[in-house]
Parts: C-alpha cells; sequence; structure tokens
C-alpha cells in the first residue's frame, strides 16, 4: 500500500469517527449554553432561536445542527492527519491545520447562527475561534516539548 493511500484511508477513518465526536460535543456545547444563559431557569436551549425561526421547527433546527456538528467534528479529526506530517515545519502544519479548521468551522457558525450575521459579528466569531485555537495549540505544545524532554532525559 502507498504512503498516500495509507494517509487517504487514515483521513477517512478519523472523518467517519470524528462524525458522531462532533454531534457528541455539539450536544454538550448546547447544555453548557443552556445552563449559562438560562442560569436557573430551568429551561434547555438546543438550537439558536434565529435558527429554530429560519427552518420553522426547533425538530428541524436541531436536526440541522446535528448534521453540521458531525460534519464540524469530521473535519476536525481528519485533518488531524496533519498533526503527524513530519516532513512539514510546525508552522506549516499549524497554518494548515488553521485554515482547514476555520474554513469548516466559519461557514458553520453563520448556517447555525452561532455567530452575529454581520461584519462585526464574523470578525468577533473569528477572532474567538482564533485566540481559543492558539491558546488550545499553545498548550499541546507545551505538552509535547515537555514530553519529548522527559524522554530525551530518560536516553
Amino acid at each position: 500500500m502507498s504512503k498516500e493511500s495509507s494517509i487517504s484511508k487514515e483521513i477517512v477513518k478519523r472523518g467517519l469517527l470524528g462524525f458522531p465526536l462532533g454531534i457528541a460535543i455539539g450536544y454538550v456545547i448546547s447544555i453548557v449554553t443552556s445552563l449559562w444563559f438560562g442560569w436557573g431557569s430551568g429551561a434547555y436551549f438546543p438550537a439558536s432561536e434565529l435558527l429554530i425561526s429560519e427552518l420553522g421547527s426547533e425538530i428541524a433546527a436541531v436536526a440541522f445542527q446535528a448534521v453540521l456538528s458531525g460534519i464540524l467534528g469530521a473535519t476536525f479529526a481528519a485533518a488531524s492527519v496533519i498533526w503527524e506530517r513530519e516532513d512539514w515545519s510546525i508552522a506549516r502544519q499549524t497554518g494548515t491545520y488553521f485554515a482547514i479548521s476555520s474554513l469548516a468551522m466559519l461557514p458553520i457558525a453563520y448556517f447555525t447562527h452561532w455567530m452575529e450575521r454581520t461584519v462585526a459579528g464574523f470578525l468577533v466569531y473569528f477572532l474567538a475561534f482564533a485566540v481559543i485555537f492558539f491558546i488550545v495549540w499553545a498548550i499541546q505544545y507545551l505538552i509535547f516539548k515537555t514530553t519529548i524532554k522527559r524522554i530525551n532525559e530518560q536516553v
């Protein structure tokens, strides 16, 4: 089997595993946001009121959001093979992964009304996404750097 074929299979495998994980994460986020915005009321907000209104029913909005959350999870999972490209620099890996994840996240956030549909809303959402992305990246980088240092000390 060629290296490209092996990478392609891994992308598909991770994407398939990432789809239900994306749905699960989307569900957890809906619970957390319901707790945050409905604190004390006991209300559950499964999707944006704007999305519910746009699609005509709560079930349509939830189903639409679940599919898009699955696609988002699949994209993040499938793109994770980028981190295993030893022939790429960390800058190229980061830039490529950020571009792919942004190209998935931003349209999905727009269609699900997770962001305000204005230029300012887009910029605020993109900035928040970028900040969270780079915080997570920095934490993972430091963890890997520490792990590699420990391994080298043992050798």
